[in-house]
């Protein structure tokens, strides 16, 4: 299965506070073996030095289930590390057309509401663009909100895969897969869940045929 094929399904991203270092792994490898298809690594607070080696060890946790390993905003250490792929926001929008010449994984693009700019970025070589939040989130409380219907419009206009983010949970899934993202991604509900794997499990079936 090659990397890019690999964009469908539940997108698990780590958290500081709730995927604490001391068990991230363990928390990965529950949701990895529930079903998620993407791990993304988001690390804010750490060095690189130590960044660098937790991006070793979630690489080959997500090769050893077939999963797409994808890293949060360290550019430079994605390139150095031949990572999977790369999801950039807003901060990084504007050196797009730099970091797709030097980084040859796949990458990721947070267009949040505007779907104009998503299919600008995959004119540029987005291999995947992320929409959201919409709903209110305990991950990032200020987000905008947007409405679920520019999923449809975004899956008119666009040739590459979308992922919904933003304040998903068990009571609002349905609501977001009436509008057939290819990937959906969570963090509170799914991190905060007594039962890590089949939390994620309920979110995967929602993409099984």
């Amino acid at each position: 299965m090659s990397v890019a094929s690999k964009l469908k399904g539940l997108y698990v991203i780590s958290d500081d506070t709730l995927t604490p270092d001391e068990t991230l792994l363990e928390q990965l490898e529950q949701a990895l073996l529930g079903g998620a298809s993407i791990v993304q690594l988001r690390d804010k607070k750490n060095s690189d030095d130590i960044i660098r080696e937790k991006i070793k060890k979630v690489q080959k946790l997500c090769k050893e289930h077939d999963a797409l390993f994808v890293l949060n905003d360290k550019i430079d250490l994605a390139i150095e590390l031949e990572c999977d792929g790369l999801h950039i926001g807003k901060s990084d929008h504007e050196r797009f057309s730099e970091i797709r010449k030097n980084f040859k994984g796949v990458i990721g693009v947070s267009c949040y509401g505007d779907v104009a700019m998503a299919k600008d970025f995959e004119k540029r070589g987005a291999d995947y663009v992320a929409f959201g939040s919409f709903f209110t989130s305990p991950t990032k409380p200020n987000s905008n909100i947007i409405a679920l219907d520019i999923l449809h419009d975004a899956q008119i206009k666009l040739s590459i895969p979308v992922c919904a983010i933003g304040g998903i949970h068990t009571q609002n899934i349905e609501d977001v897969m009436e509008f057939h993202p290819d990937m959906v991604s969570v963090i509170h509900d799914i991190w905060t869940a007594t039962d890590i794997k089949s939390q994620s499990s309920l979110y995967a079936s929602q993409f099984s045929d």
